[in-house]
Formats: structure tokens, sequence, C-alpha cells
């Protein structure tokens, strides 16, 4: 009920309303914004106030940092202090619940063992000692974080005006497309589109397709790969022969993909309903020919953020060589602590950090002489695919046991019947086929661009989502 009554309102107040253009964007901006914090209530009314400190926060940081109003010292003040408190509400929501259960494992684990403590820390399960109640992580604060800080960071490099109205800030922040899982949206990027934009019959029709395409991916696909991917990961993985342990981790990447590019898909489709411009996420990242390809095809808007606000202020590639080794090493180190308070992300960053920094060393030149291009892309998709297992497993443990179970668990091809049904089979040929296969080979712009196969789509889709209660975003986590 909440799209159709949004755009319902969104289309119809201001043309009652307003006569002239303008009066119709302000109209429809505080329309916008107020469905968008309706819609981030329900997640929890009281997180309400946690994104309107980022809202205040940062746009009065804004004003502190512009370069025509304040020295140097002022504007290094506001740029400090937001970076401070978006940084420290990120890093307590996140990391608050794992330095607790670390002090409970360290210094109050009472007739634990040496070992019991050592898989405490590192599965950062508490004991409970302190009786400290866990913090619940707010949905999307990883994404509106990141996007406020792009702002006031531009803002101090002069890159953008100094917005001036508080709502059309809270409205960047808060646009209910891209609130809980991005794209991530840089404020130079949609600044012009917050006072003038418009949306004709073609674009709207255009936010539709990309909506439905990006709804089938979620529902149909991703869907349906995780009810194999947990039924696997639900066993005893340290008695997964390989063919099943291969099996999960094909099917947890492509449910990733799937997952986080229909929810990108469905945002972008979703801002053009709106009048928004929301760049790319994803391009097809399971045919990159190497692990810098990759990066550069998938999360597009993460891998940018890193670039223009961390590598780039480090030095990036103009340096020194082991300069730009470190500068790779702290992008990714930063990326898996972005993901989250586990040491399978830690280790997962920290790995894409080594193998970025080989390929600069000599990989690279190796894949670059190889000839037959399908090889360095299913070598990268079956490294990709082992680091995804380290990124699904609950611990670093885990991880390790599971990739074992990969490679020293026995052929037992019969077993994958106990996972797979008709559905499940036909949905991972589809994933495989459209993870980027067909994109290669063929164009499907003819096929997004027809309506009924999109009417199809968007059908099938809400029968799914009708009959199975099973619904899971993947990055709502984070």
């Amino acid at each position: 009920m909440f799209l159709p009554l949004c755009l319902l309102v969104y289309y119809g107040v201001p043309k009652v309303l307003c006569g002239g253009t303008e009066g119709r964007i302000i109209v429809s901006n505080y329309i916008l914004l107020v469905f968008s914090l309706i819609f981030y209530a329900f997640g929890g009314v009281k997180y309400l106030l946690l994104i309107a400190l980022v809202i205040l926060v940062n746009w009065g940081a804004g004003f502190l940092c512009s370069k025509e109003s304040h020295g140097d010292g002022l504007r290094r003040v506001g740029l400090i202090g937001a970076i401070l408190c978006d940084m420290g509400l990120l890093f307590f929501f996140k990391y608050f619940n794992l330095f607790v259960a670390t002090i409970e494992n360290l210094f109050y684990a009472g007739e634990l063992t040496d070992a019991e403590r050592t898989a405490g820390v590192l599965s950062g399960t508490g004991t409970g000692a302190l009786g400290i109640p866990e913090i619940i992580l707010p949905v999307g604060i990883s994404f509106f974080t990141f996007q406020a800080l792009s702002y006031v960071i531009d803002v101090y490099k002069d890159d953008v005006d100094v917005q001036t109205n508080p709502f059309y800030f809270a409205l960047y922040i808060s646009c209910f497309p891209q609130l809980i899982a991005g794209p991530i949206v840089h404020y130079k990027d949609i600044a012009g589109q917050l006072t003038d934009r418009s949306v004709g019959s073609y674009e709207f029709a255009e936010g539709i397709k990309r909506f439905c395409f990006g709804l089938s991916k979620k529902v149909l696909i991703a869907n349906t790969l995780a009810s194999v991917v947990d039924k696997i990961w639900d066993m005893d993985i340290s008695q997964l022969d390989c063919t099943v342990a291969w099996l999960g981790a094909f099917c947890y990447s492509f449910q990733i993909y799937f997952d986080f590019s229909g929810y990108s898909d469905m945002a972008i489709g979703l801002g053009k309903m709106f009048g928004f411009d929301f760049k790319e996420n994803f391009n097809h990242p399971y045919r990159s020919e190497s692990i810098r390809e990759f990066w550069r095809r998938w999360h597009i808007s993460l891998s940018t953020w890193f670039r223009d606000y961390v590598y780039i202020p480090l030095g990036g590639s103009r340096c020194s060589a082991v300069k730009m080794y470190f500068n790779i090493f702290v992008v990714f180190l930063l990326t898996g602590i972005w993901h989250g308070a586990n040491w399978t992300f830690l280790v997962w960053g920290v790995v894409y950090g080594i193998l970025l920094i080989l390929e600069r060393l000599f990989l690279g030149k190796l894949l670059e002489k190889n000839p037959i291009k399908f090889f360095n892309r299913l070598l990268i998709f079956i490294i990709v695919t082992l680091l995804w297992v380290v990124f699904r497993a609950n611990t670093i443990m885990a991880a390790a046991t599971y990739i074992s179970r990969m490679f020293v668990g026995g052929f037992r091809p019969l077993n994958l019947l106990n996972y797979l049904s008709g559905m499940s089979v036909i949905t991972f040929v589809f994933a495989c086929l459209f993870g980027g296969f067909v994109q290669a080979h063929m164009s499907v712009k003819a096929v997004k661009g027809n309506a009924f196969v999109c009417l199809g789509l968007l059908l099938l889709s809400l029968l799914f989502l009708v009959n199975n209660t099973y619904n899971p975003f993947i990055y709502y986590q984070f």
C-alpha cells in the first residue's frame, strides 16, 4: 500500500496546490520527506531520533565547513566534528556488542577454559556476566552516515555549495528508495536534482521496468537460492562433502549478487519514478577478469566512496609503490570493518587488500597475458566465491571448516538431491546465465523494454511474495 499511496500524493497534491514547476518541486520534496521518514519508522520509531541527529549534525557541520564563511581552523573543526559524530555512532552501534563480549571473555569468563575464552573472543559471543543488553543495529545506518559524510567532505573541499534548507538536506539523507541498503548517493551527484527535476511518461515507465526487474531478481532468484544456502549452512558443516559444500558456496555467490543488485535496481527504478537519477551500483561483477575489475563492478557506490574519501586523500596511486600498497590495504581493511563487528568481515577485507596488492606486483600482468580470458573469469569467480564463504560464516572457525570441506570433503554427487528441487535447479541455471554470461554475449535491452515481460515478472514476483514469508535482504544487517 505504501508505494501507490506515496506516488498518488506525490504527484496529485502538488498538481492541485501549485501552478508553477518550482512550487511543485518544493511541495513534492516535503511530501517525499514525510513518506521517507514514515518508511524508516517501520524499522523502529525510536530510530527516527537517530537519523534526525545525523541530519542536524551534518547539516550544521556543512555551514562550519563552508570556505566562503569561515577560515581554515573553524572549517577543520566542522569536518572533524562531523567525522567523529558519524563514525562514533557507526562504531557504537556496530561494535559495542563485540566490545562487551570481548571484555566478558577476557575478564569475566568464570570457569571457562582458555580455549573457550579464545573461541568466545573470536566469535564475538559474550558470557552475559556484565548483564549489559545487546544493542540492536539500526537499519541502514552504514549507508546514511556515509552519505552524510560525503556532503560534509564535499563542502569542505569546496566541491558543492552549502545546502541552506534543512528539509532538503533531510530528504537527501532519508530518501526512502535507497535509504535501507544503498546505493550510497554522493551529495554532489544529487544536489541539482533536489531543486530541479522532472518526470515524463518515458522516465516513469523506465523506472517501473527497472523496479520490476530488480524485484524479480530478489524474489525469484535470490530467495530461492537462499533456501538452499540456509539449509546447507544449518547442517553440521564439518560433515559436509565437497559437492554439497561447493553447491552452497556457488548458491550464496549468486544469492548475494541477485539480492543486493536486485535491491539496487529497485532503488534506481523508484528513484526514476520520483525524478531522481541514482548511479549504477553493479555492472555484472562476475564477468570480471581480475580482482581489481571485480571491485570496479561490485557495490560501485561503496568502492567509489572509499576511493574518493579515503584512497585519494591518502595519496592514491600518485606516490611511492610502498605507500600505494599501504593505501590499498587501509581501504580494504576499512571496507571489512564497515561491514560489521565480526572477524570474518575483517579477514574478508584484508584478503582482498592482499590480493589487490599482489595483482599490482605481478598477478595482474599474468592475467593480462593469458589469451584465454574465460579462465581469468573462472579463476576470479572461484576466488570471490571462496571469500563469500568467509563473508557468510558466523565465525572465522566456521569459515575455515567450511572451506576445508570444499577440498577434502569427498565427492558424493548424489547428496545434492537432498538439497535441490526442480525449482532450485532451474533458478540456479538462470542465475548462471543472467549473472553476467548473457549480458556478455548479447544485448538484453529488447527484453527489458518489453512491457509484457515486465508485467509477467511483476505478477510472478507478487505470487512468490504472497506464498512465501521467507524474504530476507542480506544487506539489511549492515
